[in-house]
């Protein structure tokens, strides 16, 4: 069975979380500034992306699933900007705004293809909206498949317990990219998709695979998990089950940017799960898809077209 094959019936998705815009400025640096030893950049060329919680909308609807994106975005020009790209894809919009706060953006400056600086705008969302946004969570997921938690710690997923057990009560499969030191606002998800520094934030540094994976299951049976799915940049990703553990080695492709790819990846992941796939075989082609992904400039989407390749 090639993978086009599990595109035949389309799943649907609905991601909450961290909304951001990503904004990339590209120009030439040909001197460096007299006023301190810095690159100065000529901009040419501006961009316009769907960041945190929203690249992982942008994956799955590249991916051909019906999509809707709860989250929180400012009263302002980013969060217009935000609406109308998810308005171009087809995604449902689902975006509580917030007067209080601005959207949330990141934008990096890349010069020769390379990128120089990273300035972030951030602010938390009010008590209110936030409670706007849990009642329209209660509201929407019943209608789809899968549910994916996107966290960047950015505040918008005060509510995440909450949220896993209304899922997991209608028998959704709940997905969780997680951020911080306390991952037990995760027990009962069905899936933790979380890299090595933030599993080490949580369990502590090991130093054989033996150990790793003594640590890995023990989280995941005191967070009631049906599967840990580590990801491990050059060394693959790895799959923890209640009897048995799987490794995936990494797709041998150049790494360029790696910014966006645990989306790309949960993202993969809900749509190959919404389709059918059994779980070690849609980490496999979660798997890829992190490997196509990180060969691209910034916050980029897998097409079902490079993953039949």
């Amino acid at each position: 069975m090639t993978v086009t094959t599990f595109f035949e019936n389309k799943s649907s998705i609905l991601i909450v979380g961290d909304v951001m815009l990503d904004r990339y400025w590209f120009g030439e640096v040909n001197r460096i500034s007299p006023e301190a030893p810095v690159p100065i950049v000529r901009i040419e060329r501006r961009e316009e992306r769907l960041g945190g919680a929203a690249n992982v909308a942008r994956n799955t609807a590249t991916l051909g699933a019906r999509t809707g994106l709860l989250g929180i975005i400012g009263q302002d020009e980013a969060g217009a900007v935000v609406e109308g790209l998810l308005t171009g894809m087809g995604i449902d919009s689902y975006l509580n705004r917030d007067p209080a706060i601005s959207t949330i953006i990141k934008l990096r400056v890349i010069g020769r293809q390379q990128q120089l600086i990273r300035v972030d705008f951030e602010e938390t969302p009010t008590g209110t909206v936030l409670r706007d946004k849990l009642t329209q969570f209660h509201a929407l997921v019943g209608n789809y498949d899968v549910i994916v938690l996107s966290d960047y710690a950015k505040g918008s997923l005060v509510d995440v317990a909450d949220m896993i057990s209304v899922g997991r009560k209608l028998g959704k499969r709940m997905l969780v990219d997680p951020k911080g030191d306390d991952f037990s606002r995760y027990k009962g998800a069905s899936i933790l998709t979380p890299n090595c520094a933030e599993l080490m934030c949580i369990v502590g540094p090991w130093k054989s695979e033996e150990e790793l994976n003594t640590k890995a299951q023990n989280l995941r049976q005191s967070l009631a998990l049906e599967a840990l799915l580590l990801t491990r940049s050059e060394e693959g990703m790895t799959l923890y089950l209640e009897n048995e553990i799987v490794n995936f080695p990494a797709v041998a492709r150049e790494v360029f940017d790696v910014s966006g790819a645990g989306d790309t990846v949960i993202a993969t992941l809900a749509v190959m799960l919404g389709n059918g796939v059994a779980l070690p075989q849609a980490v496999a082609i979660a798997n890829q898809a992190g490997g196509i992904v990180v060969g691209k400039l910034g916050t980029a989407t897998v097409t079902r077209e490079e993953l039949a390749l």
